[in-house]
């Protein structure tokens, strides 16, 4: 159960991860561990005729109300898994608008360190790999797939879930994060750790991902992956 491109950041192997070989979760492989976790420019004018009914069109004003949208929008939705390729397109739409309001070097801004809850991505069997596939689901229920990122460069990745909906178990993931430039992030990972009721062991081998970090702030960040998944992490504990 682990993340995507690293912001995806889990190994593709916890699961498969689309982003990432193996287990890698940046793009959720067990894309975190939170720190705190008891383990561990202009606005768009949209004109539409008086007579003319546009309910989906949403006219958008700032940061603020494009948060507001996007977490509207994959809230309740188990990560993306249950939206629509419409809705899919919803949300990379907003993602877009919000990107033109990233800080500059977003790598460098101390605002995406914290524990991270990882609410959507546009390919939803990357955070988890085989863990979140169509027959994984069937037998493991995710609970929490969290991304900590501490200073100045360690990530970790934690998915916890129940076998069966009795047996409870998690993945985690730990990694350094490399900067590749102003908006890239490579992390390396250390072979993920299972535990299962009373068994704990590591499996598979060193894995890495790829992330670019379209935007953050201190309510969400958005992340792509190397092959174009969009992720959005919500900070824990803030309410929108």
């Amino acid at each position: 159960m682990a993340s995507a491109s690293s912001f995806a950041l889990l190994p593709s192997k916890f699961g498969g991860v689309s982003e990432i070989p193996r287990s890698n979760f940046f793009e959720f492989r067990p894309n975190l561990t939170s720190s705190h976790h008891p383990r561990f420019r202009q606005s768009k004018t949209l004109r539409v005729s008086a007579s003319v009914s546009a309910p989906n069109l949403e006219l958008r004003t700032g940061p603020d109300d494009l948060v507001s949208s996007i977490l509207s929008k994959v809230t309740e939705s188990d990560r993306g898994v249950l939206l629509k390729k419409e809705e899919h397109m919803n949300v990379a739409e907003v993602a877009q608008e919000l990107q033109k309001y990233c800080v500059n070097e977003p790598v460098k801004c101390p605002l995406i360190f914290g524990d991270w809850d990882v609410v959507y991505c546009s390919v939803p069997t990357s955070p988890g790999g085989g863990y979140r596939s169509a027959l994984g689901r069937i037998f493991f229920k995710t609970k929490e797939m969290i991304q900590g990122i501490e200073s100045p460069d360690i990530v970790k990745n934690l998915v916890t879930f129940s076998f069966f909906g009795f047996l409870e178990g998690e993945v985690s993931l730990k990694g350094k994060l490399i900067a590749l430039d102003e908006e890239w992030v490579q992390v390396i990972f250390e072979p993920p750790e299972l535990k299962v009721g009373a068994l704990e062991f590591r499996y598979g081998g060193e894995s890495e991902v790829k992330l670019r970090i379209t935007y953050v702030d201190d309510k969400i960040r958005l992340g792509k992956g190397s092959k174009g998944s969009l992720f959005v992490f919500q900070r824990r504990n803030t309410s929108v």
